[in-house]
């Protein structure tokens, strides 16, 4: 006790750096990307201040240009140049995200390669499946959507991806895709699963990025409530017994309880800072109001603190920046 007892002792300038509890890695991040079919040349994403959409032929450059920069792994989302009511697109041999991967594991094999597992930057209604009627009217069949998420998740499997990523948050999803996957030999590729997705309100830059908004209602019945604690808990306990290989948790910074439940059911945690949290902080930047590095830094070494073994953020190539400065 006080006098002898003295915390202050512990946070000298010096000591600060010895006896930090939690520490940010390149190994710890992964970088979204996105791609467009019809892109000639890097689009700017004016919501996402720093962020592209990328076009299919810069795949080689980008991938060697972060690879570079000491980031290991990536998370590809296309957007292709036809949409349709069925996903074509999306398990198309020669899709958008289809050509990415095979010219990216060209020119960059080492790199850990996740694709986004969805299909509504692939559909005209903006929704992650087939639509049909159900009990509160028209909206996203279930069951019959897994047999659209086993096309895409061999496809990619097919084209060269290490890690596929369903986040269309489909009951049952992680065991049909599991199935499909051994079905046709890619025994090896590792399943990351949005196994806690909240219906957030942090997702609309990324809706403009990717091209992913709904032509009708909204994705609440299938994303969890972001006042549910233990629902979100048990869609990733679901998924951890369905075969999922990497949890996840979207948005991360306002769920670190969540972060830090899933990490008790033993399988690594990925939590991904969303595009509405990245803008906001790059926002308030821009206007003076906050300083931007000492920020983003802050808000993940909170994710790390929660439990994060994994760390999906836009900040990813400025962060390995300012840890060679």
């Amino acid at each position: 006790m006080f006098p002898h007892t003295r915390l202050r002792r512990l946070r000298r300038r010096k000591m600060i750096p010895l006896l930090a509890e939690t520490h940010i890695g390149k190994d710890d991040l992964i970088a979204p990307l996105f791609f467009d079919e019809t892109a000639v040349n890097p689009i700017p994403i004016i919501s996402m201040p720093g962020q592209y959409r990328w076009p299919v032929s810069m795949a080689e450059e980008v991938i060697i240009m972060l690879n570079n920069a000491g980031i290991r792994a990536i998370l590809l989302f296309g957007i292709p140049s036809v949409k349709d009511a069925e996903a074509c697109g999306a398990y198309a041999p020669d899709g958008v995200i289809q050509q990415v991967i095979r010219a990216m594991k060209k020119a960059c094999p080492e790199m850990a390669i996740i694709t986004d597992l969805c299909a509504c930057e692939y559909t005209d209604h903006g929704h992650c499946g087939y639509i049909g009627e159900c009990l509160d009217g028209p909206g996203l069949l279930n069951d019959t959507s897994l047999e659209m998420m086993q096309l895409i998740a061999v496809s990619h499997a097919d084209a060269g991806a290490d890690i596929v990523a369903p986040s269309c948050m489909l009951d049952g999803m992680v065991s049909a895709i599991r199935e499909a996957l051994d079905d046709y030999g890619h025994h090896e590729v590792l399943i990351m699963s949005y196994s806690s997705k909240f219906a957030s309100s942090l997702y609309g830059p990324f809706r403009e990025a990717a091209g992913s908004g709904f032509s009708f209602g909204d994705r609440t019945g299938y994303q969890a409530p972001v006042s549910n604690r233990r629902e979100a808990y048990r869609e990733s306990e679901l998924d951890a017994a369905e075969g999922a290989d990497i949890l996840m948790v979207k948005p991360a910074g306002w769920f670190g309880d969540i972060i830090t439940d899933i990490k008790q059911i033993g399988l690594p945690v990925a939590a991904y800072q969303v595009s509405g949290e990245y803008s906001m902080i790059r926002a308030a930047a821009e206007k003076g109001w906050l300083e931007e590095r000492q920020v983003a830094m802050e808000s993940l070494l909170s994710l790390k603190r929660a439990g994060a073994d994994l760390i999906i953020t836009y900040f990813a190539e400025d962060v390995c920046r300012w840890l060679d400065e």
